[in-house]
């Protein structure tokens, strides 16, 4: 076991006399022990660098793994041509910060978006004010993937709230369901929407939604 331990750390020293170019070649050819001396050099200017954009200390940590992945996954794409390692990692820990922060900001505008207009307009959701400002595409996928978490009740009420514009006295005229019934299933499809949206900033699946 002393030997072992004693070979690993000559290996470490040795390393750390290579530069980040040689320590990518390693990477390249699927050498994990490049991987791990550019994260000893490194990760925390990594760090620093997703903290400037993303203001937030616990999703920094999981994007610097992420970033970590990315260099080990995209290695090839590296050329010491076009410039040195670290710069070529600081550039991608920086996109990949700006897209976590972008992906972010969209379920955020959503969120504010979909509880202003049942908190201030409960009576007139409609497609193209709850739209405003946010990308179509952004705005249609995130509703169909929290509408799908609902029970089917609710589900249906907002669908017909929010894709067809009716009113909640329309609703239950249309459905001949009681207004009251009708207003309490939009008030949990409402609830359960926001706390999907907040969940959606760091979760990558979906729970089904509870009756």
């Amino acid at each position: 076991m002393l030997y072992t331990f004693d070979s690993a750390a000559r290996a470490s020293e040795t390393l750390a006399e290579h530069s980040d170019e040689q320590m990518m070649e390693l990477v390249q050819r699927e050498d994990s022990r490049g991987l791990e001396e550019l994260y000893r050099r490194h990760s925390a200017t990594l760090r620093a660098v997703i903290v400037r954009v993303l203001h937030n200390e616990h999703s920094s940590e999981d994007l610097l793994q992420e970033v970590f992945l990315e260099v080990w996954r995209l290695a090839g794409r590296y050329s010491p041509e076009k410039g040195k390692a670290l710069g070529w990692m600081i550039t991608l820990a920086r996109r990949r910060a700006i897209d976590r922060l972008r992906r972010e900001q969209a379920y955020f505008r959503v969120e504010e978006r979909f509880q202003k207009e049942t908190e201030q307009q409960p009576e007139a959701w409609t497609h193209t004010r709850v739209e405003e400002d946010i990308e179509a595409a952004d705005i249609r996928h995130i509703l169909e993937k929290i509408l799908e978490t609902l029970p089917p009740a609710q589900k249906y009420a907002v669908e017909l709230a929010y894709y067809k514009g009716m009113s909640q006295r329309e609703i239950a005229s249309f459905t001949h369901i009681p207004l009251g019934t009708i207003k309490t299933r939009l008030e949990l499809a409402v609830r359960k929407v926001r706390n999907s949206i907040l969940t959606l900033g760091g979760a990558s699946e979906w729970a089904p939604g509870q009756s």
